[in-house]
């Protein structure tokens, strides 16, 4: 009877496990939330990618999608030639995950969406898990002999653009400014030498 329970336990606790990881839970993931990816297709990417193989499948559009990306935690998925999707398990204070999502449209520059959800996929307030940098978050500090360099270089920014990245070795988002590249190329070489470096966020107490 022991032996017997030991086992149900152990079952238990893989199947609690596996659920709880990348994989299972992409494939889980409503279609509503996939408007490219059926169920289908996002099964096949992890088949073909956990079988050595390219992960390339066809979407309900008819074109490409291939999944890059694959870990217990990460996965990266190329949806078409221009917009690429991110997706993270980040553990909470309270032994729970959440499931963080990145989407980036390149259309040429590069501009992306980050979203929160639970892992039923339940989405969350993002403000509760990350404090998005405004533009003056990415500037370096000028003194007065290049303000105005500076100040005539913003005044030609009308969009705030940013690339934002998860990575797969650990819990941090990088953010990257990319509103130069569509600005000008003298007016966006004024303002390269105020911006920073991308910025780092690590994860830490339920926030980045």
């Amino acid at each position: 009877m022991k032996k017997i329970l030991f086992i149900l336990l152990a079952f238990s606790f893989y199947f609690s496990v596996s659920a709880q990881e990348a994989k299972t839970l992409f494939v889980q993931m409503p279609d509503s939330l996939s408007p490219l990816l059926t169920a289908v297709n996002r099964a096949d990417c992890i088949d073909f990618l956990e079988s050595k193989m390219r992960a390339q499948v066809e979407n309900r559009f008819g074109h490409k999608s291939e999944m890059t990306e694959l870990s217990k935690d990460y996965l990266k998925m190329q949806m078409s030639p221009q917009v690429s999707w991110q997706m993270k398990l980040l553990a909470t204070s309270d032994s729970t995950k959440v499931i963080c999502t990145v989407t980036t449209a390149c259309a040429p520059i590069c501009d992306s969406r980050i979203r929160f959800y639970t892992t039923d996929w339940k989405e969350l307030a993002a403000s509760d898990y990350l404090t998005l940098p405004v533009l003056e978050d990415f500037l370096l500090p000028s003194d007065s002999l290049v303000t105005e360099d500076l100040t005539h270089a913003r005044s030609q920014i009308d969009m705030f653009l940013m690339k934002a990245d998860l990575s797969k070795h650990d819990d941090t988002l990088t953010l990257t400014l990319t509103t130069p590249e569509y600005m000008e190329k003298e007016t966006a070489e004024k303002l390269k030498p105020f911006i920073r470096r991308p910025l780092l966020y690590p994860w830490k107490s339920n926030h980045f």
